[in-house]
């Protein structure tokens, strides 16, 4: 899990170096979250492995406080980073045929760098005496000691469910659902008029991209989530150790899906991968496919040339015709 992790998200930072100059401002929140992603895995796993190796948490207090804020700080970021992203989809999407720019570069550096000082915000509260951190029950990795709370920091709990996880969760699914509804209607005016633009299958494609992102990462963070607020509404004791591990290792399996979706469902991810792996080997490099889906692998669906982008007014203009 570590190896595809840290190679997973490496190579989609890798890809949208390539792609710098390109890039457009929506696209640096994907970025982002695949240094999230990428910094769970580096912070985190090594020790989480050296310990299971040996059967035995390795370090003292010191070590448990610094795995268990890692793991708060690049989780809050990451749900953080999925719920800006959903937002700014829904904003992209309000003229799915315009090719003027809806977000600028300011605004999404503002963005990233709030979704960090927000999750670091949270990461330190139980340093500063709100909430704590321990070992969890099977003693081979730490996080909140959510069996520790149930008094003293019930406040915190609640605190962070809901603002935390429900409320992002609600807004993701708002958004996307807003999305989906737009395209369906643009694809039911398309359908009358036999003609499909080019822009509303892109559109299309990002959904279903993201919506697989947003729900591996809810899905994942879902189960422990469930198991630790058992532990604070009852007896932890009650919680057998493998029931408590299985959660825990699968929402820390949240890092490794996102650069697996990108390479099965984005084409020109897959073939600038297939590219590098060529140049890594020493041959000719294969080219790239001409088919493309615009990088789909990010959030911006206005990454188009000017010839494409003439095509798709040009396409909007027909189709305004033929409805009328």
């Amino acid at each position: 899990m570590a190896v595809l992790s840290i190679a997973g998200n490496l190579l989609v930072l890798i890809m949208a170096f390539k792609r710098s100059s390109r890039m457009k401002p929506p696209e640096l929140l994907s970025v982002n979250l695949a240094i999230t992603d990428l910094g769970a895995a580096v912070t985190m796993y090594p020790l989480a492995i050296a310990s299971a190796w040996s059967h035995r948490w390795l370090g003292g207090h010191i070590s448990c406080v610094y795995y268990g804020l890692a793991g708060f700080f690049f989780g809050i970021a990451s749900i953080m980073n999925l719920t800006v992203l959903a937002i700014v989809r829904f904003m992209v999407s309000f003229n799915l045929h315009s090719p003027r720019e809806k977000i600028s570069w300011k605004l999404v550096k503002i963005l990233c760098v709030w979704t960090w000082l927000y999750a670091l915000i949270w990461a330190l509260l139980p340093i500063l005496g709100w909430g704590r951190y321990g070992p969890e029950p099977f003693g081979l990795s730490c996080s909140l000691a959510w069996g520790q709370m149930k008094h003293e920091s019930f406040s915190f709990v609640i605190s962070l469910f809901s603002i935390n996880f429900l409320v992002p969760c609600l807004v993701i699914v708002c958004c996307y659902f807003s999305i989906a509804l737009k395209l369906y209607f643009a694809y039911k005016t398309s359908t009358n008029s036999n003609h499909l633009p080019n822009i509303v299958k892109l559109h299309r494609r990002l959904l279903i991209i993201a919506i697989l992102i947003s729900g591996g990462f809810i899905g994942c963070w879902a189960p422990y989530g469930l198991v630790s607020l058992w532990s604070i509404l009852n007896d932890s004791s009650k919680i057998p150790p493998q029931v408590s591990l299985l959660p825990c290792m699968f929402a820390k399996s949240s890092t490794v899906y996102n650069p697996m979706i990108y390479y099965f469902f984005s084409q020109s991810f897959k073939q600038e991968v297939k590219q590098l792996r060529w140049i890594c080997l020493g041959s000719n490099p294969c080219h790239a496919s001409s088919y493309n889906d615009n990088n789909i692998y990010m959030v911006s669906a206005n990454v188009k040339s000017n010839q494409a982008l003439r095509e798709t007014v040009q396409e909007t203009t027909e189709l305004k015709q033929t409805s009328g």
